[in-house]
């Protein structure tokens, strides 16, 4: 009886890992709108950079005017640019009001200011950070 058990425990954990790891493969691939991240919590980069696109981290608050007055163009870029990745990292905890600066993803990044924005080249690497990685991603969007 005990190894029938073990068997079975082996089957349900072997099914709850395939959703996972589903889950994980859905993190490096391209959906038709930018994916919504963070919440507050720390979060990888990494595990959200897309191989072959370059991806852009726009860390942000729905309490940020100049946040909002850019994230349609941003998701215009998203879906109109095949090699661009945008991911909006949010970084308000669920019930905090205006822009949450303590959060843990905010201290995490050292973030003073929003939008802020991290680009990735196709191959993972840092391509530029801050008012740089402004200045490039508002090129794209003329």
């Amino acid at each position: 009886m005990p190894r029938r058990h073990s068997f079975i425990a082996l089957i349900l954990a072997a099914l709850l890992a395939i959703p996972l790891a589903a889950f994980a493969a859905d993190n490096q691939t391209k959906g038709p709108k930018p994916a919504h991240i963070s919440q507050g919590k720390e979060v990888t980069l990494a595990d959200y950079l897309v191989p072959g696109k370059t991806t852009v981290f726009d860390f942000y608050s729905e309490y940020c005017p100049p946040c909002r007055a850019i994230a349609p163009r941003l998701e215009n870029l998203h879906m109109t640019r095949a090699d661009i990745v945008v991911v909006k990292v949010d970084i308000n905890r669920p019930g905090v009001k205006g822009i949450d600066w303590k959060s843990p993803v905010a201290r995490q990044y050292k973030l003073e200011s929003i939008p802020h924005f991290k680009v990735y080249d196709p191959d993972g690497k840092l391509q530029a950070e801050g008012d740089a990685a402004y200045e490039l991603v508002t090129s794209w969007l003329k």
